[in-house]
Parts: C-alpha cells; sequence; structure tokens
C-alpha cells in the first residue's frame, strides 16, 4: 500500500469514527435526514474498507500494557489469561502476553524459574526463550582493533611522503622511503681549499700521509713497479688534535674530491639500511675518481663483532661492517678511491676492519708536543692582534696536554675578553684569564667577602706555593690566587709541568716523595698557623691526591722494596667486578702500612720545610692578600730574597 492510498484511508477512518461520535436526537427535515444516513452508511463502508487495508498492510503488534509482579503475573496463568510467554537469554525477565494482547514485562529471580515453569505447564501456556542478540558492531571492533596500528603506520607514511614530495624525495624531507634508500649526511667537496700549511702539530703525521698525496696524484710512479695504492687509512687519536683536518688537507693536496660522512649516518632502526648507504656512498665515490672517502667516528659502526656466545648482537651494525668490508674488498687496482676514517678508540675496532687491504695503515695524530703548541698557536693567531707582551711560547708552556682545537678556543675566548674589554689587542692578560676559564672555571665575581676566610685560603695556597718552589726538581709554580671560582675552589696554585716528564711518563720515586710534600702543603700551614682546632676541610682533595700517589707507588710501581717485593700487586687499570683480588689479605695489610708510612714520612719533611721558612710563607700570603694573585716570577723573586738561594730554574721559552 502506498502512502498516499494510507493517508487517504486513515482520513476516511477518522471521518467514520467524528460521525459515529456526533449522532444526536436532532430534529431535521426528512430530506436531510436521508442525505446524511447515505452519507454515513457510505462512510461506514469506506471506514471498513479502510481499516481493513491497513490490518493487511501492518502487522500486528502487541501494544505494551504496564509491568506486572511475579504474584500478579500468576494470577494471570492460574485464570488462564495468558496466552504466551518469553523469558530473556539472561533468565532475569519475562515478557506475557495476555489474553488481550497486552505485553507485561515481569522482574524474576532465577530460584524462581522452576515454580513458573511448571504454572505454564500445568495450563499449556506456550513459552519460549529469547535468542542472544548478537552486537553487529563487536566483529567490526576487534577487526578494526586489529588493523588500527597498520592504517595509523600507513597513514603516518602517506603525510610523510605528503610532505617529502613524493616517493622520489624531491622535498626537504626525503620523502618517507627516504630514510630506506640514502638519507646519510654526506658532503662532496669539489675543492676543499685546505693544504698542509694549514695543519700544525702534527708533522710525523704529515709525513706519513704525504705518501698517499703521492699516490692519488702520481699513480704511475708506483704502479710501474708494481705496488698498489693503500686502500684505507685510519687517523688514531685523541679528541680535538686534528683528524678531520688532516683528512681534508690530503684532499687538498691531491687536488681530488673530498666526499665525508660519520659512522653514525649508517646506522638506523632498519635493517639493511645502513648496507644500502655503503653502496650508495662507494658507488658516488667510483663517479668522481679519483677521490677520497672520510668516514669520521667509525668506531661506531666498525667495533669488533661479538660473535653470538648468548649475547644480543646489532644486526644493523654488523651488516655495515660487513659492506665496507665487501666494498673495500671490491676495489680492482688503483681505481684511485682512497678510504680515510678517524677514531679516538682504535682498540674497540674489529680486526677484519684491519687487516692488509682494507684499514691497514694506521696513522697516530697524537697530542702537541711544545713546539707543536707553539706552531698551532701561531696558526690561530694569524687573524688576530696581539700585543706585545704575548709570547705563544709561554702560552705554550702553560697549557701542557692541550690539543688543537683547546688551543683554538682559547685563543678565541681570549679574543672574546678582549671585545668585552674594549680594547684592540689581545694582551696576556685576556690569554692567562682563558686559560684559567679553561682549566679551572670561571673566577667569581663577587669575589670572598670573609677576610678570616680569605686569610686561611692564602695561607692554604702559599703552603702549596712554599713547599714546591723549595722542593728540588719539582715542577715550577705559575700562578697562585685565592679568587674562588666556579666549581667551589676557594683559590688555586697552578703548576707548570716538565714537558720531558708528562711525554715520557716516567717519574722519580724523590718526584714522587716531593709531589706527597706538596700536595700536603695546604694542611701543614693551616696547622702551624691556625693550630690544632681550626684545620679545614679545605685540604679534601689534596688527601686523596695523596693517597692515590702512595697507593700507587706501594701498590704497583713497587717502590716499597723493603717490606713488599718489588713487584705490582694491583692492575694498573681499574678490576672489573669478576676479576681476583691482586693481593692477599696480609699483603693488603702490609701495603696499607706501607702507604701510612709513605704519607707520614711526606707529612714530616713538609712540616719542618714550611715552619723553617716561616718568614717565606707569611710574606706570599702578604703579597696574596694584596694582590688576590701571584704569578711564578714574583714568587721566585720572594723565595729569592727571603732564601737567598734560586730554585726550579725556569726553562727558556722558545718562540
Amino acid at each position: 500500500m502506498t502512502k498516499k492510498t494510507m493517508l487517504v484511508c486513515s482520513l476516511l477512518c477518522s471521518l467514520e469514527v467524528h460521525a459515529f461520535l456526533s449522532k444526536a436526537p436532532t430534529v431535521v427535515p426528512p430530506r436531510a435526514k436521508t442525505t446524511v444516513s447515505m452519507k454515513a452508511s457510505s462512510l461506514q463502508k469506506a471506514g471498513a474498507a479502510a481499516f481493513l487495508a491497513a490490518s493487511i498492510a501492518a502487522p500486528a503488534v502487541a501494544a505494551p500494557v504496564g509491568p506486572w509482579a511475579l504474584s500478579e503475573f500468576l494470577d494471570a496463568v492460574e485464570k488462564d489469561q495468558v496466552e504466551r510467554v518469553t523469558f530473556d537469554d539472561a533468565g532475569r525477565a519475562l515478557v506475557a502476553v495476555d489474553s488481550d494482547g497486552g505485553r507485561h514485562r515481569v522482574e524474576i529471580l532465577a530460584s524462581e524459574g522452576p515454580e513458573i515453569l511448571g504454572a505454564l505447564r500445568s495450563h499449556n501456556v506456550q513459552f519460549a526463550v529469547q535468542p542472544p542478540t548478537q552486537d553487529p558492531l563487536q566483529g567490526v571492533g576487534s577487526v578494526v582493533g586489529n588493523l588500527l596500528f597498520p592504517l595509523l603506520f600507513l597513514g603516518g607514511l602517506f603525510l610523510l611522503n605528503r610532505r617529502g614530495g613524493g616517493m622520489g624525495g624531491q622535498g626537504p624531507m626525503g620523502g618517507p622511503m627516504g630514510m630506506l634508500n640514502s638519507n646519510a649526511k654526506i658532503q662532496l667537496e669539489p675543492q676543499t681549499g685546505v693544504t698542509f700549511e694549514d695543519v700544525a702539530g702534527c708533522d710525523q703525521s704529515k709525513l706519513e700521509l704525504t705518501e698517499v698525496v703521492d699516490f692519488l696524484k702520481f699513480p704511475e710512479k708506483f704502479t710501474k713497479v708494481g705496488a698498489k695504492t693503500p686502500r684505507g687509512v685510519l687517523l688514531e687519536g685523541p679528541p680535538g688534535t686534528g683528524k678531520t683536518l688532516l683528512a681534508r688537507a690530503v684532499a687538498g693536496e691531491a687536488g681530488v674530491p673530498f666526499i665525508s660522512t660519520s659512522g653514525s649516518e649508517f646506522v638506523e632502526m632498519f635493517v639493511g639500511v645502513g648496507a644500502s648507504r655503503i653502496r650508495s656512498l662507494f658507488g658516488e665515490a667510483k663517479k668522481n675518481a679519483p677521490c677520497i672517502i672520510f668516514i669520521d667516528e667509525i668506531d661506531a659502526i666498525g667495533r669488533q663483532r661479538s660473535g653470538g656466545g648468548g649475547f644480543a648482537t646489532n644486526d644493523e651494525r654488523e651488516q655495515t661492517l660487513n659492506q665496507i668490508l665487501t666494498e673495500m674488498d671490491g676495489f680492482s687496482g688503483n681505481t684511485g678511491v682512497i678510504v680515510l676514517a678517524a677514531t679516538n678508540r682504535g682498540d674497540v675496532l674489529d680486526t677484519a676492519l684491519l687487516r692488509p687491504g682494507r684499514f691497514d695503515r694506521r696513522v697516530p695524530v697524537d697530542l702537541p708536543d711544545k713546539q707543536g703548541r707553539i706552531d698551532i698557536l701561531k696558526v690561530h693567531c694569524r687573524n688576530k692582534p696581539l700585543a706585545e707582551d704575548v709570547d705563544v711560547g709561554e702560552i705554550a708552556a702553560r697549557t701542557i696536554g692541550f690539543s688543537g682545537a683547546s688551543l683554538k678556543n682559547l685563543m678565541n675566548e681570549a679574543a672574546i675578553m678582549a671585545a668585552r674589554r674594549n680594547k684592540d689587542t689581545i694582551t696576556f692578560e685576556e690569554v692567562d684569564y682563558a686559560i684559567d676559564r679553561l682549566t679551572v672555571g670561571l673566577a667569581k665575581s663577587t669575589g670572598m667577602n670573609n677576610p678570616a676566610r680569605q686569610r686561611l685560603v692564602a695561607y692554604h695556597e702559599a703552603g702549596h706555593a712554599v713547599m714546591a718552589a723549595l722542593t728540588e726538581g719539582y715542577d715550577t709554580v705559575a700562578k697562585l690566587t685565592i679568587i674562588p671560582r666556579s666549581n667551589g675552589a676557594g683559590g688555586f696554585t697552578l703548576f707548570t709541568p716538565s714537558e720531558d716528564r708528562m711525554e715520557s711518563g716516567m717519574y722519580s720515586y724523590k718526584f714522587l716523595k716531593g709531589q706527597l710534600a706538596v700536595a700536603l702543603g695546604g694542611r701543614v700551614a693551616e696547622e702551624l698557623v691556625f693550630g690544632d682546632d681550626e684545620i679545614t676541610t679545605g685540604a679534601s682533595n689534596d688527601l686523596q691526591q695523596v693517597r692515590n700517589i702512595a697507593r700507587r707507588m706501594t701498590a704497583q710501581w713497587g717502590f716499597s722494596k723493603d717490606a713488599l717485593a718489588p713487584t705490582a700487586w694491583e692492575p694498573m687499570e681499574q678490576p672489573s667486578m669478576f676479576s681476583r683480588a691482586g693481593a692477599s689479605e696480609e699483603t693488603e695489610a702490609t701495603i696499607d702500612k706501607e702507604v701510612a708510612k709513605l704519607v707520614a714520612d711526606a707529612y714530616e719533611i713538609c712540616k719542618k720545610t714550611i715552619a723553617d721558612n716561616r718568614p717565606l710563607l707569611d710574606a706570599v700570603v702578604d703579597e696574596l692578600l694584596e694582590k688576590e694573585t701571584i704569578d711564578g716570577t714574583e714568587l721566585d723573586a720572594l723565595v729569592e730574597k727571603y732564601t737567598g738561594k734560586v730554585v726550579n730554574v725556569r726553562e727558556p721559552v722558545l718562540a
């Protein structure tokens, strides 16, 4: 039945009902009454037809009447007023349809089920259980839950692809698949513009690399005698010694392209990405041959492989290493491609990487000596206006252990301080400030406000300086100050170590005993001047140093031959938790006694020396309280004035 037909039938039915309800004893003319009767009859027939049509078109649905209590429901069953019953699938309720078609919901308990079923059976009432309703979204939710992460991942890749400009990697990000191809930071420089003249302080390393330059510039010189060019050269040395600069200088001297990257660029979360990037790197190098490939920090991918053994391995790193080995083996003859690599940890590299035919040539790049530091300082002072009082030889003497990068930073800090002070030239005052800043920290601008504490610190530092100046053969004093530092030190005494001792690493028994006495000088000065009750914890670092030196003299260097055999009872490196102890308990007790004896002897020597030279100690303190800082020459003048002798003649400065 169409919507239009149903609308007409409903209208006719409404009119029929209205006519039936509006019948009343009214006086009308007979003609009119007959006409109305005819219309009413017609309407009754039309309404009946409409009702029949609506009944056929729409299914009959029992209208709900209201809930029943259980007692009402059982009474209706007893009176045969219930036609059928439907239980829900949980067994907690039922719906009863009475003889008039009304529906009633009845809440029941599970224990009342047998009683209800018995009543229904005895009165022949139809009953059924409503099947459980299936949630149509339950299965869909499970499927969506399983697909959610892959969909999010694919969506993220799609967004990256849109931002990256497509799979080809035309955008700034190179596309999401760029990381699966060659997204490593590889720099190709046709000309580096760096030569060996720009590299100072490593003459031996430059000499070794000169052959590499000749290999690239004059390959026929070597091929005619059957020599093959080295495939790889490993530059080893501490950080900041100029390994990268040396590699760039080799390319600049040879006039070949320089392709540089870092070892960390080849390590990704996806296995196989690093190997792919290595293939791309060497493929690019062969296109630009002759050239140099430089891999900085190669220990990131070239570490010794574990070989399994139950320990976890890094498959990505090992695959990358294997690809490097394969590519270097793939060089046939003189291809004109030489691989330079740099590392701070040559001891951890895989042996396969260092075998002949790969990185078989190892060039050490060590910290510069004094002459090397002078040459480096001259390079970094080319564009800096220096005052007449600045001597690069003196700066080099005070910067033992500095690398080339540290010296560059030193001169830059001095230049910054000169600009801050509105100076046109860099004086030694700025250089001295830069050395202190890099070695002992920043000076506090407020200074020391407590006069009593300032006097105590002055005696402490003067004790170190006087003991060092009066100890024959000990390091010279560069300066001493009572200006507090940012690292917590109230003051410090700076020494200039002997270049020969530092380079050789050989220290005599006499020097080590003097080192113990100098380290105790601060505590001894406090005790002599202020008494036992006023000594402070300011010597805590000094005492720790004393303990370490005395322990190594006894247990590692064999200097206690009277009480112990001249052997090493402890390893030089720190023992691990799995290593066996080097000495028995009895030997350990003897070592402790010898350590205490060494320290006690040094303490007595220091105490006698400072007590015998108390006027010198007081003079140094007065100078410190007045100037806050004394340099080495001023200290030497005071020593000569109060003792009448010159000790620790300073080495001549090389220029």
